[in-house]
């Protein structure tokens, strides 16, 4: 097995588990925050949006079973590139999405994805996913944890906020 990470923010991170969870060579999904300057945050700090952290979760996988490219692709399916303030119902910067890569690999991966989504004219609005450098990951506080098991019909309110439409028309 060939253990890898990949990490993700695509709005409410309890949407983001869900889709990769199902992937088979996925190991785990995590839900946590990254990306801002605020150590060890909490929940209710990233909310307030002066942390500078996104929701996002952190894939591990066998990369011997399912690709960096494979997940890329699979992100731009259930996470709307075009929307740079949030995601569906989600707006603020805690909630934008970015492609955060760990190394240089991964870094030319994502943006040959997003260069070839930009370029496949399926949609009409610029892609606006930001690819930056992976930063420290902070595991959320575990009621937040595979949240789409633990409470389905929360989780099924939250995907019907226009997530879950989005996902039926993209996810192949």
């Amino acid at each position: 097995m060939k253990k890898e990470t990949a990490i993700f923010a695509g709005g409410c991170f309890w949407c983001m588990v869900s889709p990769f969870d199902k992937q088979p060579g996925i190991i785990s999904v995590v839900s946590g925050y990254t990306g801002g300057h605020v150590e060890n945050p909490t929940y209710e700090q990233v909310c307030t949006g002066t942390t500078g952290h996104t929701e996002a979760v952190k894939i591990t996988y066998d990369a011997d079973v399912i690709s960096y490219k494979q997940l890329v692709e699979i992100y731009w399916m259930v996470a709307d590139p075009t929307d740079a303030t949030g995601q569906f119902q989600d707006r603020g910067d805690s909630y934008r999405p970015v492609i955060y890569y760990a190394d240089e690999q991964q870094k030319s991966i994502a943006e040959q994805s997003k260069k070839d989504l930009a370029n496949s004219g399926e949609y009409d609005e610029p892609i606006v996913t930001q690819i930056l450098p992976a930063k420290p990951f902070y595991d959320a506080e575990d009621y937040h944890q595979d949240f789409y098991k633990k409470n389905p019909e929360r989780f099924e309110l939250e995907e019907s906020g226009g997530r879950g439409e989005f996902i039926k028309k993209h996810l192949k």
